[in-house]
């Protein structure tokens, strides 16, 4: 383990944060270094609403204070939680919580890409909502959101239209309790992303997101929503998203259309 730096040996260790127990056996769990503490106590913040999205955070100098800990700890904390997209650093005002209603990141779950052109050049996507009701989890789907089966849901259909064609075609469940009274009407009167309006009107922000992808062939009652026959190839994407703590909130089956567009993925 890396000795502490000169700036960080002598102060206490931030509030809350363990430390590491000279005596402690072997199935102890592994001491974490002490920027990955700071990053989980700002994760927790952010978490229990202390920061909503949008707001800005106290500065470096003040969370070094409040944990403290070194400017350089906290620095590196916050540098991680910035590649996370959960922070997002603005040169000469500080650092903001990330927030969907930014225009750079509505459209950051979406792979989908036109063959000509981008996204946004096609201009916002046309949302028809087919139906938003209550419903009980199956056995699967609660497996997948962390429930127990016969929970209440609200699961949403809705068809996305791109440059007038209609392109996909969705299945999402949510838990019904933190999203307790959405409607046809507030879905369909919103003007931005959806991951928008849960994180404006319900505080939930989905912060990550998992994606399985496979080809397969519509139903019949797909294919008449996407408009094509039932033995076009489509591309199923199957999303689990997270908001904080790693809760899954969000379980969302999308078939989509490859004739004009293609899935596209950035590897680092």
């Amino acid at each position: 383990m890396t000795a502490p730096n000169a700036n960080t040996a002598s102060q206490s260790p931030p509030t809350g944060v363990s430390t590491p127990d000279a005596n402690a056996g072997l199935s102890a769990p592994a001491f974490s270094p002490l920027y990955q503490q700071i990053k989980a106590q700002i994760l927790q913040s952010l978490q229990n609403g202390e920061w909503q999205p949008g707001d800005v955070i106290p500065s470096e100098f003040d969370l070094a204070a409040r944990f403290g800990v070194s400017q350089g700890t906290v620095r590196k904390a916050i540098d991680e939680l910035a590649a996370d997209n959960l922070l997002v650093r603005k040169q000469g005002k500080g650092t903001f919580v990330a927030t969907h209603a930014e225009q750079h990141v509505q459209y950051r779950f979406l792979r989908l890409q036109p063959d000509i052109g981008t996204i946004q050049s096609e201009g916002p996507a046309e949302r028809h909502i087919i139906w938003c009701r209550r419903v009980r989890a199956t056995a699967e789907i609660a497996k997948l959101l962390g429930l127990r089966t016969a929970e209440p849901l609200i699961q949403v259909r809705r068809v996305l239209r791109f440059a007038g064609v209609p392109t996909i075609c969705e299945d999402i469940w949510l838990p019904a309790g933190p999203f307790k009274g959405l409607s046809v009407e507030q879905l369909s009167s919103h003007p931005g992303a959806m991951y928008r309006l849960f994180e404006s009107s319900f505080g939930v922000r989905m912060v990550r997101a998992e994606e399985r992808i496979k080809a397969t062939t519509p139903d019949p009652e797909t294919a008449s929503l996407l408009d094509v026959s039932e033995q076009t190839p489509l591309l199923s994407v199957e999303r689990i998203a997270y908001t904080y703590n790693n809760a899954p909130m969000e379980l969302r089956r999308a078939l989509y259309r490859t004739d004009t567009h293609h899935y596209k993925n950035e590897l680092n």
